[in-house]
Protein backbone atom coordinates (compact mmCIF):
# COMPACT_ATOMS: atom_id res chain seq x y z
CA UNK A 1 0.00 0.00 0.00
CA UNK A 2 1.88 3.12 -1.03
CA UNK A 3 0.90 5.12 2.02
CA UNK A 4 3.09 2.53 3.86
CA UNK A 5 5.45 2.88 1.79
CA UNK A 6 5.91 6.40 2.07
CA UNK A 7 5.74 6.17 5.93
CA UNK A 8 8.61 3.24 5.67
CA UNK A 9 10.62 6.10 3.52
CA UNK A 10 9.84 8.81 5.92
CA UNK A 11 10.75 6.76 9.28
CA UNK A 12 14.30 5.96 7.81
CA UNK A 13 14.90 9.32 7.11
CA UNK A 14 13.61 10.64 10.76
CA UNK A 15 12.59 7.62 13.13
CA UNK A 16 9.67 8.85 14.86
CA UNK A 17 8.12 10.83 12.39
CA UNK A 18 4.87 10.01 10.88
CA UNK A 19 2.22 10.90 8.34
CA UNK A 20 -1.05 12.42 8.67
CA UNK A 21 -4.19 13.48 6.55
CA UNK A 22 -3.78 17.40 6.64
CA UNK A 23 -6.66 19.54 5.20
CA UNK A 24 -5.30 22.70 3.40
CA UNK A 25 -5.94 26.24 4.44
CA UNK A 26 -8.54 28.36 1.90
CA UNK A 27 -8.92 25.02 -0.15
CA UNK A 28 -11.18 21.47 -0.05
CA UNK A 29 -8.15 19.39 -0.41
CA UNK A 30 -6.03 17.53 1.76
CA UNK A 31 -3.23 15.84 1.30
CA UNK A 32 -0.76 13.54 3.32
CA UNK A 33 1.72 15.59 4.92
CA UNK A 34 4.54 15.03 7.55
CA UNK A 35 3.17 15.30 11.00
CA UNK A 36 3.45 19.11 12.29
CA UNK A 37 4.47 17.90 16.04
CA UNK A 38 7.22 16.32 14.42
CA UNK A 39 9.08 19.55 13.83
CA UNK A 40 9.21 20.66 17.41
CA UNK A 41 12.24 19.13 18.05
CA UNK A 42 16.06 19.55 16.53
CA UNK A 43 17.13 16.66 14.57
CA UNK A 44 20.17 15.14 15.60
CA UNK A 45 23.18 15.29 13.22
CA UNK A 46 22.71 11.92 11.39
CA UNK A 47 19.10 12.67 10.71
CA UNK A 48 20.18 16.19 9.42
CA UNK A 49 22.44 14.50 6.82
CA UNK A 50 20.04 11.97 5.64
CA UNK A 51 16.99 14.51 5.40
CA UNK A 52 19.79 16.60 3.41
CA UNK A 53 21.32 13.62 1.54
CA UNK A 54 17.10 12.73 0.36
CA UNK A 55 14.53 15.31 1.42
CA UNK A 56 11.16 14.39 1.59
CA UNK A 57 9.94 17.33 -0.21
CA UNK A 58 6.68 15.87 -0.88
CA UNK A 59 5.51 15.44 2.84
CA UNK A 60 5.27 18.69 2.49
CA UNK A 61 2.61 21.08 0.90
CA UNK A 62 4.92 24.12 -0.46
CA UNK A 63 3.40 27.88 0.07
CA UNK A 64 4.11 28.50 -4.10
CA UNK A 65 2.17 25.03 -4.61
CA UNK A 66 -1.09 26.01 -2.11
CA UNK A 67 -1.08 29.50 -4.01
CA UNK A 68 -0.97 27.63 -6.89
CA UNK A 69 -3.70 25.14 -5.71
CA UNK A 70 -5.69 28.41 -4.51
CA UNK A 71 -5.61 30.17 -7.93
CA UNK A 72 -6.57 26.94 -10.13
CA UNK A 73 -10.00 26.68 -7.74
CA UNK A 74 -10.86 30.62 -8.51
CA UNK A 75 -10.14 30.64 -11.97
CA UNK A 76 -10.68 27.20 -13.14
CA UNK A 77 -11.19 28.14 -16.80
CA UNK A 78 -6.87 28.05 -16.88
CA UNK A 79 -7.61 24.19 -16.93
CA UNK A 80 -11.13 23.59 -17.44
CA UNK A 81 -11.08 21.19 -20.50
CA UNK A 82 -6.97 21.17 -21.07
CA UNK A 83 -4.29 18.63 -20.84
CA UNK A 84 -2.17 19.16 -18.27
CA UNK A 85 1.18 18.57 -16.55
CA UNK A 86 2.22 19.36 -13.41
CA UNK A 87 6.21 19.34 -13.47
CA UNK A 88 7.98 18.77 -10.36
CA UNK A 89 4.95 17.73 -8.67
CA UNK A 90 6.02 16.92 -5.39
CA UNK A 91 2.84 16.24 -3.41
CA UNK A 92 0.92 16.56 -6.16
CA UNK A 93 -1.11 19.53 -4.78
CA UNK A 94 -1.42 21.69 -8.13
CA UNK A 95 -2.39 18.35 -9.95
CA UNK A 96 -4.97 17.11 -7.77
CA UNK A 97 -6.49 20.70 -8.14
CA UNK A 98 -6.41 20.90 -11.82
CA UNK A 99 -8.15 17.59 -11.79
CA UNK A 100 -10.49 19.12 -9.42
CA UNK A 101 -11.23 22.01 -11.44
CA UNK A 102 -11.81 20.15 -14.68
CA UNK A 103 -9.32 19.22 -16.43
CA UNK A 104 -9.93 16.85 -19.31
CA UNK A 105 -6.17 15.02 -18.22
CA UNK A 106 -3.70 15.56 -15.60
CA UNK A 107 -0.17 14.23 -15.60
CA UNK A 108 1.98 14.92 -12.43
CA UNK A 109 5.37 14.99 -13.42
CA UNK A 110 8.82 14.17 -11.05
CA UNK A 111 12.28 12.62 -11.32
CA UNK A 112 11.31 11.12 -7.36
CA UNK A 113 9.72 8.17 -7.17
CA UNK A 114 8.55 8.37 -3.77
CA UNK A 115 7.00 12.02 -5.04
CA UNK A 116 4.87 10.25 -7.51
CA UNK A 117 3.59 7.65 -5.14
CA UNK A 118 2.84 10.52 -2.63
CA UNK A 119 1.10 12.07 -5.56
CA UNK A 120 -0.88 8.34 -6.34
CA UNK A 121 -1.88 8.49 -2.77
CA UNK A 122 -2.64 12.29 -2.46
CA UNK A 123 -4.96 11.64 -6.04
CA UNK A 124 -6.72 8.83 -3.93
CA UNK A 125 -7.52 10.37 -0.97
CA UNK A 126 -8.97 13.71 -2.84
CA UNK A 127 -11.09 11.64 -5.33
CA UNK A 128 -9.02 12.16 -8.48
CA UNK A 129 -7.55 10.38 -11.15
CA UNK A 130 -3.73 11.26 -12.46
CA UNK A 131 -1.22 9.88 -15.23
CA UNK A 132 1.90 9.75 -13.97
CA UNK A 133 5.26 10.49 -15.64
CA UNK A 134 9.22 10.45 -14.45
CA UNK A 135 10.64 12.12 -17.34
CA UNK A 136 9.15 15.40 -18.83
CA UNK A 137 11.17 15.09 -21.93
CA UNK A 138 10.12 11.64 -22.66
CA UNK A 139 6.66 13.18 -23.07
CA UNK A 140 4.92 14.25 -26.24
CA UNK A 141 4.11 18.18 -26.83
CA UNK A 142 0.70 17.48 -26.72
CA UNK A 143 -0.31 19.60 -23.33
CA UNK A 144 -2.27 22.66 -23.25
CA UNK A 145 -1.16 23.95 -19.86
CA UNK A 146 2.07 23.44 -17.87
CA UNK A 147 1.84 23.75 -14.31
CA UNK A 148 5.25 24.39 -12.33
CA UNK A 149 5.65 25.08 -8.42
CA UNK A 150 8.19 25.53 -6.28
CA UNK A 151 10.72 24.76 -8.62
CA UNK A 152 13.09 27.88 -9.43
CA UNK A 153 14.30 27.58 -6.00
CA UNK A 154 17.87 27.56 -7.63
CA UNK A 155 18.55 30.21 -10.75
CA UNK A 156 20.57 27.16 -12.11
CA UNK A 157 16.66 25.95 -13.35
CA UNK A 158 15.94 29.41 -14.47
CA UNK A 159 16.52 27.94 -18.61
CA UNK A 160 13.95 25.46 -17.50
CA UNK A 161 11.51 28.27 -18.14
CA UNK A 162 12.15 27.80 -22.13
CA UNK A 163 12.16 23.90 -21.95
CA UNK A 164 8.40 24.14 -20.51
CA UNK A 165 6.93 25.38 -23.45
CA UNK A 166 8.56 22.89 -25.77
CA UNK A 167 6.15 20.50 -24.28
CA UNK A 168 3.15 22.84 -23.48
CA UNK A 169 1.76 25.72 -25.48
CA UNK A 170 1.25 27.50 -21.84
CA UNK A 171 3.15 27.52 -18.63
CA UNK A 172 1.68 29.23 -15.14
CA UNK A 173 4.72 29.46 -12.65
CA UNK A 174 4.17 29.83 -8.99
CA UNK A 175 7.32 30.59 -6.99
CA UNK A 176 8.42 32.46 -3.62
CA UNK A 177 12.06 31.76 -3.97
CA UNK A 178 13.09 33.69 -7.64
CA UNK A 179 10.16 36.38 -7.58
CA UNK A 180 11.35 38.86 -10.24
CA UNK A 181 12.30 37.20 -13.07
CA UNK A 182 12.53 38.70 -16.45
CA UNK A 183 11.90 37.00 -19.33
CA UNK A 184 10.78 37.64 -22.97
CA UNK A 185 7.31 35.20 -23.21
CA UNK A 186 6.51 35.24 -19.17
CA UNK A 187 4.24 38.55 -17.77
CA UNK A 188 3.80 38.59 -13.56
CA UNK A 189 0.24 37.86 -12.74
CA UNK A 190 0.74 39.25 -8.92
CA UNK A 191 1.15 38.12 -6.29
CA UNK A 192 -0.25 35.91 -3.39
CA UNK A 193 0.16 35.00 0.15
CA UNK A 194 0.48 31.76 1.16
CA UNK A 195 2.18 29.23 3.92
CA UNK A 196 4.10 26.14 3.88
CA UNK A 197 2.75 23.45 5.25
CA UNK A 198 3.87 21.93 8.03
CA UNK A 199 4.60 25.17 8.66
CA UNK A 200 8.07 26.22 8.54
CA UNK A 201 8.00 29.69 10.42
CA UNK A 202 9.65 30.96 7.03
CA UNK A 203 10.42 34.33 6.86
CA UNK A 204 7.14 36.69 5.20
CA UNK A 205 8.85 37.13 2.06
CA UNK A 206 8.62 33.26 1.61
CA UNK A 207 5.12 33.36 2.38
CA UNK A 208 4.12 35.59 -1.21
CA UNK A 209 4.37 33.81 -3.75
CA UNK A 210 4.53 35.60 -7.57
CA UNK A 211 2.58 33.93 -10.84
CA UNK A 212 4.04 34.04 -14.18
CA UNK A 213 2.30 32.92 -17.00
CA UNK A 214 3.66 32.22 -20.70
CA UNK A 215 2.39 31.20 -24.39
CA UNK A 216 4.98 29.67 -26.75
CA UNK A 217 4.98 32.00 -29.74
CA UNK A 218 3.51 30.78 -32.55
CA UNK A 219 5.62 29.40 -35.53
Amino acid sequence: MPVLDLQAALSALIGEARLSVSHLPGTDLQLWLLDAQNMDRAFNQDETRRILDEPPYWSFCWASGLALARHLAAQPDWVRGKRVLDFGAGSGIAAIAAARAGAREVVACDLDPLALEACRANARLNGVTLGYSSDFFAEADRFDLILVADVLYDRANLPLLDQFLSRGREALVADSRVRHFTHPLYRPLGTHESLTLPDLAEPHEFRRVSLYHARREPL
